[in-house]
């Protein structure tokens, strides 16, 4: 083997392990981060449930709860196996068809806290559950072809809780997560989504 290409070969190893010492030590167990995710809910509550808590005292429509999702949030984590965040979340849109074409919206909003828990099984990959609370606001647009109808708003002070999978790469580092928006027995929202972030 000739001078340049062991000298090649070296620099190649060298790399290779500054790689791999990089990816199984991270430079820090502690940091901030902050990230943007999106996706899409499911309404899990039926007519009924709906019809209770807008207050319509009508049950003629139909629901399409293909809503698009976005939030974002920031947290610090606290050691390798717990994050504190806060985010905030816009839920989506819920569409009630009445009679006629009449349609009703139903957007929500939420923002809050959760505590994390990761359980680390790779450097690079940890599965998490999470639990929290959120101040959440569904405002409601439309009467659903009825002139005299005045639909509710609502909103409350509820928990939110979810399961997901994070992946780093220092800095940047992806999620996948399911979340439930336990707003009220008779409207609960799930949402799936796919976020990335930046550690610092």
């Amino acid at each position: 083997m000739s001078t340049s290409q062991l000298l090649t070969a070296s620099l190649a190893s060298a790399a290779l392990l500054t790689a791999n010492t990089a990816l199984a030590n991270p430079p820090h167990q502690t940091y901030a981060y902050l990230g943007l995710g999106t996706g899409f809910s499911s309404l899990e509550n039926d007519r009924d449930e709906v019809d209770n808590f807008i207050e319509s005292g009508g049950r003629n429509f139909s629901i399409d709860d293909d809503g698009n999702v976005w939030k974002g949030f920031a947290g610090y984590q606290i050691n390798r196996y717990l994050a504190a965040e806060v985010f905030y979340a816009d839920l989506g849109r819920v569409r009630l068809r009445g009679r006629n074409g009449v349609s009703t919206d139903l957007e929500s909003t939420a923002y809050g806290a959760n505590l994390v828990g990761q359980f680390p099984i790779t450097p690079w990959f940890s599965p998490f559950a999470k639990m929290g609370a959120a101040s959440w606001e569904t405002k409601v647009e439309g009467n659903l072809g009825d002139a005299g109808l005045e639909l509710q708003d609502n909103d409350g002070f509820d928990p939110v809780y979810g399961v997901g999978a994070q992946f780093d790469f220092n800095p940047v580092m992806l999620r996948a997560e399911y979340e439930r928006y336990d707003f009220d027995s008779d409207y609960t929202i799930d949402t799936f989504t796919a976020s990335v972030g930046l550690r610092f």
